[in-house]
């Protein structure tokens, strides 16, 4: 299948530097985009940190970021693809499209460059200049042109906008809506007064009446990690807690697995210079009650991890207490947006914050990425369903937690 549109291969690019790699330009018919396809993050360095800095963009693609995924996360055999699309008239750059091309079971797929640890996948873009759907069309077609042979494209976790501005991938015919969903909160405002003013009543009352009942505790602190020890300290806390926590539940998540450890904590530490990743402890007396790990860029704090322990003191919510803090201490910053990640947790709604559908790319290229996308596709609906349905949760749960228990011996790791 030719997924490049009515793309005119027009040029050979030759010799180019910084390890770029030869490949063929190209102009579709309708409209007047060129691509280059880099191996390299190092021969787009200058162009991503100005695109980063200049025009627009989420966390999730700050270069730092995606530089600890190349270094730390990609699979064996995998590829980085980074495209850079520009204005075929005037050679300006106009757009980086970061994908990856990795062996998956008897074929090849391209994803976004993300190793499960960016929830958004969004170009970056020279500035706020609106896409259509023809220009994003016809974009995309070029970006095609210049990749390697794969069975199927598959990009997930797509923001319909990108700070205010249309996501080009978002516009593509091809792309669907995703059983992803994002939640968010945009704040305004007087800091002292925004959890009153743009959260609902209920939440308030509750992160007033817990956040009392731990003063009386004596020993409350809310800590931000501004030094080395303490991000390594408020960071093995929120792994522990996290892992405990997923445990109990029967759930998987990524913090399992050593390289993504490394991967969060490098990143940590990087923010202690660059102001791109904060990482906050609740403490009470000397101990850890709830941690959280987010990811900042211009007008927007993204709360990535979040860890607690739900039984350090009984009947109080640790997880609303800090992400209400956290709400205040962002609008103390002038940040103007709160992004509280993809999932349908309940505590979202009961802050109050808006829920938006993500959207996804699925195309399969040759007849085995098709049968595979389909399988793909089965299995996510299923599991989607599963946990749609509490007592199959329940159950699916306990079988997780049964099969952990013969792996690890009679009882349950402590």
């Amino acid at each position: 299948m030719d997924l490049t549109g009515e793309a005119v291969q027009i040029a050979a690019v030759d010799g180019l530097p910084g390890g770029q790699v030869s490949q063929p330009a190209a102009v579709p018919a309708n409209d007047a985009y060129t691509a280059r396809l880099h191996t390299s993050l190092e021969a787009v360095r200058p162009l991503w940190l100005r695109f980063q800095a200049d025009g627009v963009c989420t966390a999730h693609q700050h270069f730092a970021w995606v530089e600890g995924i190349v270094a730390r996360l990609m699979p064996a055999g995998a590829e980085a693809l980074i495209v850079e699309v520009n204005n075929a008239v005037t050679g300006a750059p106009l757009m980086l499209v970061p994908l990856m091309l990795r062996p998956a079971f008897r074929h090849r797929v391209i994803e976004w460059l993300s190793c499960g640890v960016c929830d958004y996948s969004a170009p970056l873009l020279a500035d706020a200049s609106a896409w259509t759907a023809q220009s994003a069309q016809a974009a995309w077609a070029a970006v095609r042109s210049v990749l390697p042979p794969a069975d199927r494209v598959h990009i997930t976790g797509i923001p319909r906008r990108i700070d205010g501005v249309a996501n080009p991938l978002a516009l593509l015919a091809a792309t669907r809506d995703s059983m992803q969903t994002t939640y968010g909160l945009a704040i305004d405002g007087d800091p002292e007064t925004v959890l009153k003013r743009l959260c609902r009543p209920s939440f308030v009352k509750e992160f007033g009446k817990d956040w009392r009942r731990l003063e009386r505790l004596g020993g409350l602190e809310f800590v931000e990690a501004d030094t080395p020890a303490l991000v390594e300290l408020i960071f093995d806390g929120l792994v522990r807690m996290r892992l405990n926590r997923f445990r109990e539940m029967g759930r998987f998540d990524l913090l399992t697995q050593e390289p993504v450890v490394d991967f969060y904590r490098k990143a940590a530490l990087q923010g202690l210079s660059d102001g791109s990743v904060r990482l906050f402890g609740l403490r009470v007396g000397e101990a850890l009650i709830a941690a959280q790990y987010l990811v900042v860029h211009q007008g927007t704090v993204h709360a990535l991890l979040i860890a607690i322990d739900q039984n350090a003191v009984p009947n109080v919510s640790p997880g609303l207490l800090i992400m209400g803090r956290l709400i205040g201490w962002a609008r103390e910053r002038r940040f103007d947006c709160f992004d509280l990640s993809v999932g349908n947790q309940g505590y979202k709604g009961h802050m109050g914050a808006k829920g938006s559908v993500l959207a996804e790319l699925r195309q399969g290229v040759t007849m085995r990425g098709s049968v595979a996308g389909a399988a793909i596709e089965f299995r996510n609906r299923a599991e989607a369903f599963v946990r749609s349905n509490p007592r199959l949760l329940k159950a699916a749960q306990g079988l997780m937690r049964g099969l952990r228990r013969l792996r690890g011996g009679s009882s349950e790791p402590q």
